[in-house]
């Protein structure tokens, strides 16, 4: 962050160079805004498994705690504190297991909001180091370590050491810490329910026993004890020869040595917490075969632990680009900027078989000639499938995980690929002596910053990547970085609910799969051969040592491919082919377009009416006298239009309309007599006087018939005065549209009344040019009459 501010506050300097005072100012007002935000954050976060106090939980999280607690006191502006930070920090990872008996804490006194706790707790200097005891009471102060080691063996002896001063009754959370005596380790099994007990025979200064008990605290079936030198009939009875060393003894009286590497407390550790049996509390480990039959829907597939599966890159892939990046709608800014860095170090890196690097070289080729500020996914998609493309290049879809692959749906799987891929991308690049070594991981960070859906992962990487990120100079130091917080990360998950119990999160590559990467000290700490790690990891992410089994086979992915090439084509061709068609229908037709405009109006006029007319034949009230029943809905008038069901569309090509099939020519007289016939159905249906008669028997059509249209238009008139004074009924209703004429109940519009008008018109001149012929021809006769 102060390199971009300074880089920002010469910018502005060279600006503004006229007014030095004012870039001055600037850059001021920025470090001063910017301090709050600095002292609150602080040097430690919660993914550093370090507690931070504040005034809110200081009581609740130091007093009557069942686990003791070492608490360092800071102020961020105290250069011994950002040194002293990293050793804090490589502590609380290494005392991880040792949670339920102590914890470490830290409080930056260097915000105003936390100096009255530090007041309260007498710190007058940084950094400060205090000890809290389980179930320490509200007035206690904690124990002042002064002069304390910097190094995290000082600091851990200096825990084991408090832990074993508890005066008070031993607190549940911390387990047993003293020597065992041989009458103890006879009367074990009776008073223990655990299945293996683990001795370690060391001396009396030795603190490798009481770690290795810390260590297993947190699992099942196991115990450990410490068992002194001076113990010489133990010593005899187990054969003891070296110390320290650590012996397996059962409930069946049996006795074997832990074979490790190194006698040290890592290697006790690691040992004793995979041995069979051995679980961590609260994670049951359930057999292979079991969880197969019940708890997973896919076969599982066999594979090999020492080695890298290409189905597990290309999956990653899949996953990455098509589902994770599928939820964003469109990717713009500095999204875009790490999409387009993330796809060329795949296309430039990626180990894989041709057809997928292909289309990686295709996808970042678009990407590159993309000169916007924001590109949609769906265009992105179809680049990635090569729909627009040849058909060389396919990735291939779905997952099949295979080193990857966990015991339950929900363990491993994505993240693991996704950390393999990444190893094997600097691997690569250290293969091939790119000139940038931070290539590959600035490409990594932001793609977890803007892509990755874990958003805490993210959040945790982002502070990784700023702790150290920019310190890496060489590809070597690349490929180390990468390896070192990944297994930061192992550290910090181990035991969490994520942690597959039938692979659990270790400190990799483990002792047997590279004893070579595993060293002590003089002190006899635990030290890691970067040398050596660097060659095994250049080994075994080796683009010749990746597995191929269970891939889908490349021929059946570019068939697939060419299908959906070829359906895409298809699809393409048939759109334009509608398109021209709908142009040809256009151009045929200038003429009728209007004409279909005016008797569309017309339809839409009528309709009203007719829905009206249909929808309420009867006045209301006149249910109750058994007009309307269970026919009302059904009912339609023999002269009415067929009504179109709602559900159907008229045809359309392209936005353009089809041609209305022409109607039939209506015959008015016909017409006339029914609509005579049922309106006065209806007006004598409503007085009372005719009965309820249907047209659909055939005996009341005929009793109608002889009545003749006079008589039906004479009742119809005295129904209209009778009823004058009760519901007013129209046995001739007016049409609802707009119509220029009306005879007899039927309309015309102004197509019918422009033809009348023409054709009487086109009479009238054909009858004038009649007359001036006849007229001429006899003015013509006469003068030749006239001649001598």
């Amino acid at each position: 962050m102060a390199r971009r501010s300074c880089c920002a506050t010469s910018r502005y300097t060279t600006k503004t160079k006229s007014n030095p005072f004012n870039s001055f100012l600037c850059a001021f007002i920025c470090f001063i805004s910017l301090s709050p935000l600095i002292s609150e954050a602080g040097l430690y976060t919660a993914s550093d498994q370090i507690i931070i106090l504040s005034p809110e939980n200081v009581d609740s999280v130091l007093f009557n705690s069942t686990a003791a607690l070492l608490v360092e006191f800071y102020a961020t502006w105290c250069g011994h504190c950002v040194a002293f930070s990293p050793t804090w920090k490589s502590l609380a990872r290494d005392i991880k297991e040792w949670k339920p008996a102590v914890d470490l804490a830290a409080i930056d006194c260097a915000n105003e909001s936390n100096r009255k706790v530090c007041t309260n707790f007498g710190i007058t200097g940084f950094p400060s180091l205090k000890f809290f005891p389980a179930y320490s009471s509200s007035e206690s102060r904690g124990l002042e370590l002064r002069g304390f080691p910097r190094d995290v063996r000082g600091l851990r002896h200096y825990i084991i050491d408090k832990l074993e001063m508890h005066n008070e009754a031993w607190p549940p959370a911390c387990p047993p810490l003293e020597t065992a005596s041989e009458e103890e380790i006879d009367n074990f099994f009776q008073t223990n329910n655990v299945k293996l007990l683990a001795l370690v025979f060391e001396s009396k200064d030795s603190y490798v026993g009481r770690e290795v008990t810390l260590d297993l605290f947190q699992y099942e079936n196991i115990a450990v004890r410490r068992v002194l030198d001076t113990e010489t009939s133990l010593v005899s009875r187990f054969g003891v020869t070296d110390f320290p060393s650590c012996y397996l003894y059962n409930s069946s009286r049996h006795i074997s040595r832990l074979k490790v590497l190194n006698e040290a407390r890592t290697f006790y550790s690691y040992a004793l917490q995979r041995l069979p049996g051995v679980v961590r509390t609260g994670k049951p480990q359930i057999p292979i075969t079991d969880l197969i039959k019940n708890s997973t829907l896919q076969e599982w597939r066999s594979f090999n632990k020492t080695r890298v599966y290409m189905s597990d890159l290309e999956s990653a892939l899949h996953y990455s680009l098509r589902v994770e990046l599928s939820g964003h709608i469109s990717i713009s800014g500095n999204d875009l900027t790490a999409l387009k860095k993330y796809i060329n170090v795949l296309s430039k890196h990626f180990p894989g078989r041709p057809s997928v690097k292909s289309a990686l070289k295709t996808v970042d080729s678009w990407l590159q000639q993309q000169k916007g500020t924001e590109i949609k996914y769906s265009d992105f998609r179809d680049v990635l499938d090569n729909t627009v493309q040849t058909s060389d290049a396919v990735l291939p879809e779905g997952v099949q995980w295979v080193g990857c692959q966990g015991s339950q749906s929900h363990y491993r799987g994505y993240p693991c690929a996704f950390w393999t891929l990444f190893h094997v991308l600097t691997v690569q690049a250290k293969e091939m002596g790119i000139p940038d070594p931070q290539e590959v991981l600035q490409a990594m960070r932001g793609y977890v910053s803007s892509f990755f859906g874990c958003r805490p992962c993210a959040t945790h990487f982002e502070s990784m990547a700023q702790e150290s990120m920019d310190h890496v100079t060489s590809l070597s130091a690349a490929v180390l970085w990468l390896w070192s917080r990944h297994n930061r990360v192992n550290n910090r998950l181990a035991g969490d609910l994520s942690e597959d119990p039938h692979f659990p999160k270790i400190q990799w590559p483990s002792p047997e799969l590279c004893p070579s990467c595993h060293g002590l000290k003089k002190t006899g700490e635990h030290h890691w051969d970067q040398e050596e790690v660097l060659t095994f990891l250049r080994n075994y992410f080796s683009s010749a040592h990746i597995l191929m089994d269970y891939l889908q086979d490349e021929t059946q992915a570019l068939i697939h491919q060419r299908n959906r090439l070829a359906a895409a084509r298809m699809e393409k061709e048939a759109r334009r082919g509608a398109e021209r068609r709908a142009r040809e229908v256009l151009d045929n037709r200038p003429d009728e377009e209007p004409q279909e405009e005016e008797q569309q109006e017309e339809e839409e006029g009528e309709e009203p009416a007719m829905e009206e007319q249909t929808g309420e034949p009867y006045p209301v009230g006149l249910e109750r006298m058994g007009v309307a029943g269970a026919d009302k809905a059904n009912y339609q008038a023999p002269w009415e239009k067929p009504q179109r069901p709602q559900s159907q569309r008229k045809p359309k090509i392209v936005g353009i309309k089809l041609q209305e099939p022409q109607e039939n020519i209506v015959d008015l007289d016909l017409f006339v007599n029914q609509h005579y016939k049922a309106k006065a159905l209806r007006a004598a249906a409503m007085s009372g006087i005719v009965r309820q008669r249907s047209l659909k028997k055939k005996e009341d059509v005929e009793d109608l018939q002889f009545e003749g249209g006079w008589r039906v238009k004479r009742d119809l008139g005295s129904q209209e005065e009778n009823l004058g004074a009760g519901v007013g009924i129209e046995p001739y209703p007016r049409p609802h549209s707009k119509r220029w004429m009306s005879l007899h109940s039927v309309g015309f519009s102004r197509l019918d009344v422009s033809l009348c008008v023409l054709l009487y018109l086109l009479s009238t001149m054909c009858l004038l040019a009649m007359y001036l012929y006849f007229k001429l021809r006899l003015k013509l006769r006469r003068a030749k009459l006239s001649l001598p």
